[in-house]
């Protein structure tokens, strides 16, 4: 994290891609959420067969919005990583270029996102159809899709690969690199888990004082700070997440790490399931 951290001090930059991203999926889910809430208000006069219709076309809506969602998140995941791949390559940046690299991809990352979305889809039916053991059986196959295709970004943004293949080759690096059956060490998610609690509990310990002092500028104020501060929050895990990505990649592809990353960290970025 470190080592990212000082990537994004040196590029702050970084943080664009995650910003407009999570503006974008907003953006997204609005656009599903209010038609479909417009839609449930103006049906309830409609009885059952409103509620019927609903229930046919649930998993065509939900796929549709997983679509457009995962093509937005992967579009700026793919800028972000291209930036932090040539700035770990020493190459000059900018975020015109790493939106002109995702542009240049557009056919693969359209690509790779109705895949995700497929899987995403065909997990949640699982875990509606089987209750508890659904969602156990979603968990586990959840995290060997995320540690699979752990890869699949970094490799969008550098090769011009198909999405089959770009899995293909995640899957291949990861088993040279870090061996078979793998999984994914905690690391930044469980740091950044940390600091979120930490700011759930400040900021509500910022919003009690402030109701305590009956004031409404202080209320605005207290609220206004909490909500910014998990913004930031949120952005700058994003974008460490991105480089840490990117130099993982690197360290796979070409078997040495990147500058300022340790080379023992990243050979410790998965294990074997067999060391537990």
């Amino acid at each position: 994290m470190k080592a990212s951290a000082t990537v994004l001090r040196s590029d702050k930059s970084l943080l664009v891609f995650p910003l407009l991203s999570g503006l974008c999926t907003l953006l997204v889910a609005a656009s599903f959420l209010i038609p479909v809430a417009v839609m449930v208000i103006g049906g309830e006069h409609a009885g059952q067969d409103f509620h019927q219709r609903m229930s046919a076309g649930a998993y065509l809506l939900m796929f549709a919005f997983y679509l457009v969602q995962y093509f937005v998140i992967i579009f700026f995941q793919t800028a972000l990583t291209g930036v932090a791949l040539m700035h770990l390559r020493g190459e000059p940046t900018s975020v015109a270029t790493g939106f002109a690299l995702a542009r240049s991809r557009l056919p693969h990352i359209l690509g790779y996102a109705l895949i995700a979305a497929t899987v995403g889809l065909l997990l949640r039916m699982v875990q509606e159809r089987l209750g508890l053991i659904g969602r156990l059986v979603v968990g586990f196959l959840g995290l060997a899709w995320t540690v699979a295709t752990f890869l699949v970004v970094p490799i969008l943004a550098s090769q011009d690969v198909g999405p089959v293949d770009a899995v293909k080759r995640s899957v291949e690096l990861l088993k040279r690199s870090w061996g078979e059956n793998l999984i994914g060490n905690g690391g930044i998610g469980v740091v950044f888990g940390l600091l979120m609690f930490v700011a759930v509990l400040v900021g509500a310990a910022l919003i009690g004082g402030a109701f305590a002092l009956q004031s409404v500028v202080a209320i605005v104020l207290a609220v206004t700070v909490v909500v910014l501060g998990f913004i930031l929050l949120g952005l700058i895990q994003s974008s460490l997440q991105g480089i840490y990505a990117a130099a993982l990649y690197r360290y796979a592809e070409g078997g040495e790490a990147s500058v300022g990353f340790d080379q023992a960290l990243l050979e410790q970025a998965f294990r074997s399931k067999q060391k537990q």
